[in-house]
């Protein structure tokens, strides 16, 4: 029995001292394993970052382009209000009497109200030019990163379809 035990120790200590040259390689080369694929990832990272620092520097120039088309307008306006203050001073002043006066000022009147609702058209339609622009960068960008692409045409047109096909529906009948 002793010769048995003697046997069984022997044993163990083999199989731990296998296990203790394993535990002292397998570490190193699972390091070894997982440095490389870190190195792949971080290689693979190379493109996605271009593409967002791209996409930043097209984001910089639509905000260049849109705060110069709002400067350039802003100026439009001063320049037309400046016009159209001295216009109505020389109405004023030719006037003949006061219902003259009064008629003029109502024509301005009108016509400023006209002005500024061009005016808003201009500014929705300046900032919804640039949003386009932005939608743009930034599909193109989810795209190049993602490596996704913008769902099907068709589809999306199927999809505003249903939505049309909902909204349109014939009113009740009115009883007489």
């Amino acid at each position: 029995m002793a010769s048995k035990i003697k046997d069984f120790v022997l044993e163990q200590g083999q199989a731990l001292a296998e296990q203790a040259g394993k535990l002292r390689t397998e570490p190193v080369q699972a390091a070894r394993d997982a440095a490389l694929k870190s190195a792949e990832r971080i290689k693979t990272l190379k493109d996605p970052i271009r593409a967002v620092s791209r996409s930043g520097v097209k984001l910089t120039a639509i905000s260049q382009s849109t705060a110069e088309r709002l400067i350039d307008w802003q100026a439009q306006l001063v320049t037309q209000a400046l016009t159209d203050a001295a216009t109505q001073l020389e109405r004023a002043a030719r006037a003949d009497n006061v219902k003259d006066l009064v008629r003029d000022q109502a024509d301005v009147l009108r016509a400023t109200r006209e002005r500024i609702v061009s005016d808003i058209t201009e500014a929705v339609t300046i900032l919804k030019d640039a949003g386009g622009d932005v939608r743009k960068v930034a599909k193109h960008t989810y795209a190049s990163v993602t490596g996704k692409g913008e769902p099907a045409p068709a589809a999306a047109k199927r999809k505003a379809a249903r939505k049309t096909k909902r909204a349109v529906r014939k009113a009740p009948a009115k009883k007489k």
